[in-house]
């Protein structure tokens, strides 16, 4: 039983790992594509889903 409790932890693991780094990608490519900056995509990237949520709300 305790084995399966750690495959789902691993799991929960990269699903979240995963989801940072696919936020903190479209951060950076909404930011770039509506800015055509580098440094504001990267603080944008930094950001993550929180720059991605505030622009579907902004615009």
């Amino acid at each position: 039983m305790p084995q399966d409790s750690n495959d789902r932890n691993g799991t929960v693991k990269q699903t979240v790992k995963s989801g940072i780094t696919f936020g903190s990608a479209l951060a950076m490519v909404i930011s770039y594509t509506t800015w055509h900056s580098v440094g504001w995509a990267i603080i944008h990237g930094l950001m993550s889903w929180v720059y991605v949520i505030y622009y579907v709300l902004k615009y």
